[in-house]
């Protein structure tokens, strides 16, 4: 029987919660939000709920499949979702 668990090369199935820098445009995208904008407040209390649930997330991936979305986009994602009434998640990906 052939074992499906492999560890590609240290890869886990939990996807990567890293930003792809300026892809499709050529602003900063730190630029376009303004230095005292609640949003900025809002980013730095979830990114550390999210840092603090980092174990917790970690335990529920394998090592072996597809890579997933990383659950801290997800969770980013439904509450960008929420904080601006976009009431559908088609319509939350048109407009991001």
């Amino acid at each position: 029987m052939i074992h499906l668990r492999r560890a590609t090369a240290g890869l886990m199935m939990r996807g990567t919660d890293e930003t792809s820098g300026s892809l499709f445009s050529y602003v900063d995208l730190e630029a376009r939000i303004p230095a005292r904008h609640p949003l900025r407040k809002i980013r730095q209390v979830v990114n550390e709920a999210l840092a603090s649930l980092d174990a917790d997330f970690e335990v529920l991936y394998t090592d072996f499949g597809r890579p997933s979305i990383a659950p801290e986009r997800l969770i980013r994602a439904s509450l960008i979702q929420i904080l601006f009434s976009v009431r559908s998640e088609r319509q939350l990906m048109e407009q991001m």
